[in-house]
């Protein structure tokens, strides 16, 4: 799918320079970022290097994911702007569980005695292959933004930067260790402090915009109808999708023994129908297409409970046939969701909705696999030390952990019925 062509170059900005492109430029930042720090992380000498290195690797994947939002909706509209955010859906989710699979090969593989290395350096010429299609096939959206339409220069706001930091900070760090350390009660403190520091960084940015300045985030990206509870519908849709796979694949290993390529290829039927449903969901009626993210999460919110009968009583079509209905769930779910939820959201307002919307993704994310991670393992525990235990324990416990996938597809179903309406304007 090609690109727009390239926009007229701007006049020269007040500073007598040519105006360029941030979004074009931080792209490009963001994958030169990213694949260093998967070289870094390939050659990483123990753990605690690989952890820095992850950390600048993530770093690379938030300046580089929000942009090709941004991207999409400065330079396409109407049915072209919903393929794109259809490539991009189907291919970001899509991606998620392709990389358990290609890690489960990889690892398998060992390749030249490397052991996990090689799933850090595959990425390296993929990025390399990007980094030099960035200039030529990505167009510039105007003027940067280190200006504004004044000229003056835009300021850092760095008291809302702290802020932000340090609440997501607190919120994710118990969310990571807690289950591993039976939830201390420094984890909840933590938490309340980042929820505390969370609600801060929102007046500060109130007050940033009251006063003329340049907040982290224009907050007023929330009035366009159907943002906010498009944001709702994804959050539910991420946990859940964080959960499953984490859940899943622990299940497969830890419960079942299955090895590392054995429980990457178990999601091909998934991935498969996941990225088929998520690009030619266009192909539908109009009509299909308004009440699509409902119908979606309705049709996930079946396929969890077939998997949770299937594991409960040991039928394993019934598993198999529920995970793959979960890709078809969430094909038809997410990409019409981000279609629908930036409707109304004005050019100007683009990089604020991006970061909510890719923000929402990563926290749920983390989130599920925190939340729904612990309700797996406490369930499993105890098991005792024969495999058939082990095996009979976790599809006890994946079964319960399915039900409560199905209730957040229910509560995401409830937030996108409002959504829907919303962007339809009622």
């Amino acid at each position: 799918m090609a690109l727009p062509t390239r926009p007229p170059r701007l006049a020269p900005a007040p500073g007598g320079e040519t105006a360029t492109t941030s979004g074009h430029w931080l792209m490009l930042a963001g994958v030169l970022i990213f694949t260093a720090a998967s070289l870094a992380c390939a050659l990483a000498p123990d753990s605690q290097a690989l952890i820095g290195f992850r950390l600048i690797q993530g770093a690379g994947a938030a300046v580089l994911v929000p942009q090709v939002f941004s991207i999409i909706q400065l330079n396409f509209t109407g049915p072209a702007r919903a393929r794109a955010l259809s490539a991009y859906a189907a291919v970001l989710s899509a991606g998620a569980v392709a990389g358990l699979m290609l890690g489960g090969v990889v690892v398998t593989a060992d390749l030249f005695g490397t052991g996990w290395r090689p799933v850090f350096a595959i990425n390296v010429p993929v990025g390399i292959v990007l980094a030099a299609a960035v200039p030529r096939l990505v167009p510039p959206d105007g003027a940067s933004s280190a200006e504004t339409s004044a000229g003056r220069a835009k300021q850092l706001d760095l008291a809302g930067l702290a802020a932000a930091a340090c609440a997501v900070l607190l919120i994710v760090l118990p969310l990571v260790l807690g289950p591993g350390e039976g939830w201390p009660a420094w984890c909840f403190g933590c938490m309340a402090a980042g929820a505390v520091l969370a609600a801060g960084f929102v007046l500060v940015e109130r007050r940033v915009a009251a006063r003329g300045g340049d907040p982290l985030l224009n907050l007023a990206v929330l009035r366009a109808p159907a943002l906010p509870s498009g944001l709702a519908t994804l959050a539910a849709m991420q946990i859940g999708y964080g959960g499953l796979l984490f859940a899943f694949t622990l299940h497969l290993q830890a419960g079942l023994g299955e090895s590392a390529l054995r429980a990457g290829l178990s999601y091909l039927p998934m991935a498969a129908v996941f990225g088929l449903a998520g690009y030619n969901w266009r192909r539908l009626p109009a009509a299909a297409r308004r009440v699509l993210v409902p119908a979606g999460l309705a049709v996930s919110t079946l396929a969890y409970l077939s998997l949770a009968a299937g594991l409960h009583t040991g039928a394993g079509a019934l598993t198999w046939t529920g995970l793959a209905v979960a890709g078809l769930g969430l094909g038809l779910s997410v990409s019409p969701l981000l279609t629908q939820s930036l409707t109304h959201v004005p050019p100007a307002r683009a990089a604020d909705a991006s970061g909510l919307l890719t923000t929402t993704v990563q926290l749920g994310q983390l989130l599920g696999v925190a939340a729904l991670g612990s309700v797996y393992l406490s369930r499993a525990a105890g098991s005792g030390s024969s495999a058939t235990g082990r095996a009979a324990a976790s599809a006890v416990a994946m079964s319960g952990t399915a039900c409560w996938l199905a209730a957040l597809s229910v509560a995401g179903l409830l937030a996108a019925a409002v959504m829907v309406r919303a962007a339809r304007g009622r």
